[in-house]
């Protein structure tokens, strides 16, 4: 009898899983309680796959062999609570694409920030040295579906907590940990510490041909790692000590040391700028030497690599005022690098779905270099709470334009304004995509 794969949710992941799924042989059934976009609809009825959507058949779920449940779907939706119940294995997608694989390789990134541009970035550097690789995950394309339709030797993927929880054989080649910060905190009980050891799965089932490369400068990276007995080969990277194995930043220089390579390059040739930029780059130059590829590819990789969309992307400049896009700062940490990295006073625009946010962590910066903060989201009393007393102007805005027309009466000339939500977009968005487009299109307008 065929294995029955059930696939909840029908979006990038689900459609991908489904596609590897059927050519695997499999009988598959994809169910989503909302709508299906027209391109998944399309793909999953070109390739014969069975699928609902709008509701739940329970009875049809419930015959499954596996469900593979997409990451937005959390642990307290009624239907995942009677899978869990019956005793169906759960596994998410990138269990389902390391099982058809192959020889392949695979480099996973996780870390509540700096993901996309670190995962960016190695692909960068694999793509320049000539190798065959592609960038998958929660960057945007779905991992199963590369490999059903397009294999190569090299899956770059960037892997959140939530694709990490549901994972059995799952074991990335190199695995990276850049941060832990407090983030999801809802899909988590508001336990910090089952956060914290979703992010270390990446590791489980990694042995002594594996490489695990990890911020040592994170205190809770460190504090937890000092409670596991790891079954890897650590490479550490520092901005604050010298490390024997892995990577460190030594006044203006970043020096590697993996295996009996010996690496060495000022950070003045880093294309992204700012501390925890060069953090990511590190980061990235280290799996790139652990991969073999020769220092003068990675040098010259990462000089000219461009920064990516919504993070911290230059807009425009208008009359002396400059705009800065920084949507994809769904967190406080995100949002605390950004304003870090600011030289010129800055009216910021903060705001929207609260994910159990502490924002006393932005306080000094606040205090330091915001002039003004824009609230731009639908209940922003946490938020003014917050910086009332500290920001000698707080004003509201329900949508993009509102927000960038309030920001730019509030500035002058060689100031700027920065877009760095530390929220989540649903409120008044559809994700943080369209809200750094609505934003990039106000400015045009100004």
């Amino acid at each position: 009898m065929k294995h029955k794969l059930i696939i909840l949710g029908g979006g990038e992941s689900g459609v991908g899983a489904a596609l590897l799924g059927k050519q695997n042989g499999y009988d598959v059934f994809v169910s989503d309680s909302g709508v299906i976009k027209e391109k998944y609809k399309k793909e999953l009825i070109d390739y014969g796959i069975d699928f609902e959507e709008g509701s739940h058949s329970e009875e049809k779920i419930l015959s499954g062999n596996e469900v593979m449940k997409s990451p937005g779907i959390p642990e307290k939706n009624e239907m995942v609570k009677k899978i869990r119940a019956k005793e169906i294995p759960v596994i998410s997608e990138i269990e389902l694409a390391y099982r058809f694989k192959g020889n392949s390789k695979i480099i996973a990134i996780t870390g509540s920030n700096g993901k996309s541009t670190t995962t960016s970035m190695i692909w960068h550097i694999l793509n320049k040295a000539g190798m065959s690789c592609a960038l998958v995950g929660n960057i945007g394309y779905s991992f199963a579906k590369q490999i059903a339709e397009n294999p190569k030797e090299w899956y770059v993927a960037e892997i959140s907590s939530f694709q990490l929880d549901d994972i059995k054989t799952f074991k990335p080649n190199i695995a990276l940990l850049l941060n832990i910060t407090e983030d999801h905190l809802d899909r988590y009980n508001h336990q910090f510490e089952n956060y914290i050891k979703s992010k270390f799965r990446i590791i489980e089932n990694q042995t002594i041909e594996d490489y695990f490369i990890y911020c040592d400068d994170d205190e809770v990276i460190s504090r937890h790692l000092a409670l596991l007995t790891i079954h890897t080969n650590p490479l550490p990277f520092s901005m604050k000590h010298e490390v024997k194995k892995g990577g460190y930043i030594k006044g203006d220089q970043m020096m590697l040391r993996i295996q009996e390579e010996r690496v060495s390059m000022s950070i003045y040739d880093f294309a992204l700028k700012g501390k925890h930029n060069n953090y990511n780059t590190m980061a990235a130059c280290i799996a790139a030497t652990t991969v073999g590829i020769r220092k003068e590819k990675i040098r010259e990789a990462v000089k000219d690599f461009q920064s990516l969309e919504h993070r911290m992307e230059f807009v425009a400049t208008v009359r002396g005022v400059e705009f800065i896009n920084d949507s994809k700062a769904t967190n406080v940490n995100s949002t605390w690098f950004a304003l870090e990295s600011m030289i010129k006073p800055t009216v910021l625009i903060l705001g929207g779905t609260d994910k159990g946010n502490d924002y006393t962590l932005l306080a000094d910066l606040v205090k330091e270099k915001v002039k003004a903060i824009v609230c731009m989201g639908a209940d922003n009393k946490k938020i003014i709470a917050a910086f009332k007393d500290i920001v000698p102007a707080i004003v509201e805005a329900q949508s993009a334009k509102q927000a960038v027309n309030a920001s730019f009466k509030m500035a002058v000339k060689g100031d700027v304004v920065l877009l760095s939500p530390a929220c989540a977009s649903f409120d008044l968005f559809k994700n943080y995509e369209d809200r750094g487009n609505q934003f990039k299109e106000a400015v045009k307008e100004l």
